[in-house]
């Protein structure tokens, strides 16, 4: 993983470039539904795999689980943190920072988080996207209850104005996950930050752009 700081509007990436195999019990690949959990796996098939094969070591009675192949991921995030883009074959997922878009404890837009919406209207069209999820998460502090409805309601928020901006044959997904699914640690005040954020994502149509 590489980070560098450039110009212009500072911002630091980190590039993720691989292919996994996992040799997990689980199910199959293909882009997220509407019930599945944020993250997706590949739409391409896993590799063939020899489980009677010396060099995979197992120990006596060992047995390999169904493989799933994870997409190639490339992120580049603002350099506050405030927005971060993940790129894969198979999405496009957008996270806004609560601190960006809402006051504290509210639901309420600003006015430079409408901007933000709108810009990333503008590559959902890039990407001839009909469908598109509006996820809400906060972080762990306050009930588990009050979680789940304002971060519906920042979901529902940003949703509006992306279908303001988009087709009115789109289609949407709209969740609050309250304190599920963190991507950072919720014991410090810099990962909460991190965990309290809007995500919209949407098919890919068009080839993930080149890293620097």
């Amino acid at each position: 993983m590489t980070r560098t700081t450039t110009t212009g509007r500072r911002r630091r990436m980190a590039v993720v470039a691989t292919v996994v195999v996992v040799t997990v019990w689980g199910a199959g690949g293909g882009v997220a539904g509407a019930d599945d959990p944020p993250g997706s796996t590949s739409s391409s098939a896993p590799p063939a795999i020899d489980s009677s094969s010396p060099g995979l070591m197992l120990p006596d009675g060992a047995t390999l689980a169904a493989a799933k192949v994870l997409d190639i991921k490339q992120i580049v995030e603002e350099e506050g943190g405030e927005q971060r883009r993940e790129d894969t074959n198979v999405d496009v997922t957008f996270a806004l920072q609560a601190e960006v878009l809402f006051a504290k404890n509210s639901a309420k837009l600003s006015p430079d988080a409408t901007a933000r919406i709108r810009a990333i209207a503008g590559e959902v069209r890039t990407q001839g996207s009909g469908r598109v999820r509006v996820f809400g998460f906060t972080d762990n502090l306050g009930t588990y209850e009050h979680g789940l409805k304002l971060s519906k309601e920042r979901a529902v928020a940003v949703q509006q104005v992306l279908a303001r901006e988009l087709d009115p044959g789109t289609s949407y997904d709209i969740r609050g996950y309250s304190e599920d699914y963190p991507i950072a640690d919720n014991r410090t005040e810099e990962g909460r930050k991190k965990n309290r954020r809007v995500e919209i994502s949407f098919p890919r149509t068009v080839p993930p752009p080149a890293a620097p």
